[in-house]
């Protein structure tokens, strides 16, 4: 009965585990072996030509280099929009802070939206109906319906979760908010006002589809809501 030899791993295969273990750990083998690193030609990435191994090098550096520079610039434009939104609530709140009442807290809130977030209609929808200030108070932008109200159904979901929502929104809510007049609603944003939306919400709309995106930060939305809802209590108690 013959014997069969025990085949190993391929020469192939321990040849180059072997060369490449033996490389990473001895880097100056080229410094020794200099004619070596000058014959080595490695397949170009981008076409059938050869290139040296530094020239290798250099195009994956170079490839590192274009990657880590498009996130820089992501990050720089990211800083740009930051700060842009940070100088947009701090007008808002300086307006808010300059309201004696309630009329002139509406009036600084109309500003604001309009001018630095793109509102092109928007209404406070108060649910709190035991603040004092709102009797008898009218205003086109201002609604107040009691909490629990069947009217207020069509926004169950919101109310339940109390975060800000953004893009599009159901028609029944858009025609509620808004009904038919000023133009198509493209897009909106609604902000919960108070812990939970306890005080209601904050609904704005614009004509343009991309101006209030589903994927954009609700961060700064969280801010403007405590800034309207701290403003409008103050005022309307």
């Amino acid at each position: 009965m013959s014997k069969q030899p025990v085949r190993g791993p391929e020469p192939e295969s321990i040849a180059e585990d072997q060369v490449g273990e033996y490389l990473v750990a001895h880097p100056e083998f080229f410094e020794r072996h200099p004619g070596v690193l000058a014959r080595l030609r490695l397949p170009h990435q981008r076409g059938s030509a050869a290139v040296s191994l530094v020239e290798r090098q250099v195009l994956v550096l170079r490839d590192k280099h274009g990657a880590l520079e498009q996130k820089l610039q992501e990050l720089i434009e990211n800083g740009r929009t930051n700060d842009a939104i940070a100088d947009r609530m701090h007008r808002l709140t300086r307006r808010l802070l300059r309201a004696r009442d309630l009329d002139t807290t509406l009036v600084g809130l109309e500003t604001s939206l309009r001018e630095d977030f793109g509102a092109a209609r928007w209404l406070v929808l108060l649910t709190d109906v035991t603040l004092p200030g709102l009797s008898g108070h009218q205003n086109p932008h201002v609604r107040v319906v009691q909490r629990g109200s069947a009217e207020l159904k069509i926004f169950e979901t919101f109310f339940e979760s109390g975060r800000p929502r953004s893009g599009q929104i159901r028609d029944t809510q858009r025609d509620y908010l808004f009904g038919n007049e000023g133009g198509p609603v493209g897009s909106t944003v609604l902000i919960p006002l108070g812990e939970r939306a306890s005080l209601g919400l904050l609904a704005i709309a614009s004509h343009d589809t991309e101006r209030y995106l589903p994927t954009m930060s609700t961060d700064f939305l969280v801010r403007i809501g405590e800034i309207v809802t701290e403003a409008i209590t103050a005022r309307a108690t």
